[in-house]
């Protein structure tokens, strides 16, 4: 199962018209890895996934998605894909139950099919009772379920989830990060994005670390930190992007607060 290549990258370049993002970026992915994709803001992430998405175009290099070009025009490998973004929005005037439907239906599923899977993964997330209320009545962690369930509910075997943890009570979090190990073990190829670094480094099986448009890490957690010789993801996260002098910035922070305060009283 591993040796099966889904997403394959080779010398990706973007370019914004005052911004150079992508550098070269080279990438293969096989079935049933989490790979932990991060990086500062701005590396270049989101529009990696975006191209991959075919979200954004006038990119330079190639992109294959289970084995076929995206070039090529045929969008048909969408349907296999699931997707999270770091700020989605929903129909607030819809229910859960008739969001999950629509999105079911618009990855092909057939309306019925679509309907009964969403009311079986409403209850499994413990949303039955408000599988008819308006989600503009949801609290923050009550619409990211809604939404790691619209990415998961046509069964996608490639799925990309941008801090999606956002807002979920512990117990939430730690279903979900299970879940996510047993996808990978029925060969669901995960992108794992966020800032959280012990939560990547505990999930994934593979870390890809952006910085200024190119890879600057690529292996497990325990490859990177024998390489790097530090001892968290976050330590070798600040050792790679450069990203030093943290302690004493929070200092000067902490003394403009208390100065400030100071001069109120």
């Amino acid at each position: 199962m591993v040796d099966e290549k889904i997403v394959s990258l080779t010398n990706l370049f973007m370019r914004y018209p005052n911004k150079q993002v992508l550098n070269g970026i080279n990438l293969d992915v096989y079935r049933g890895q989490i790979i932990g994709y991060i990086g500062p803001n701005g590396a270049g992430k989101s529009t990696t996934i975006k191209i991959i998405l075919g979200l954004a175009s006038g990119y330079d290099g190639e992109v294959e998605i289970f084995g076929k070009n995206i070039a090529s025009g045929d969008d048909s490998y969408k349907r296999k894909i699931g997707y999270v973004p770091e700020n989605a929005d929903v129909y607030d005037q819809l229910t859960p139950m008739e969001y999950l439907t629509f999105v079911g239906e618009l990855y092909g599923m057939q309306r019925q099919h679509a309907e009964q899977k969403a009311g079986q993964m409403l209850e499994a997330f413990e949303l039955e009772e408000s599988a008819h209320v308006r989600l503009s009545s949801f609290s923050k962690g009550m619409r990211q379920k809604v939404l790691i369930i619209s990415s998961l509910l046509h069964d996608p075997d490639l799925v990309f989830l941008d801090e999606p943890l956002s807002g979920l009570d512990a117990n939430s979090v730690m279903i979900i990060k299970e879940l996510l190990e047993k996808l990978a073990e029925r060969g669901k190829t995960i992108f794992y994005s966020s800032h959280i670094m012990d939560v990547v480094e505990k999930i994934s099986h593979r870390i890809v670390l952006l910085a200024d448009g190119h890879i600057a890490a690529d292996g497990s957690f325990e490859e990177l930190r024998k390489e790097s010789k530090e001892g968290s993801l976050e330590d070798i996260f600040n050792q790679l992007t450069g990203f030093v002098g943290h302690e004493e910035r929070a200092d000067g922070i902490a003394d403009l607060i208390t100065e400030a305060a100071g001069h109120e009283e």
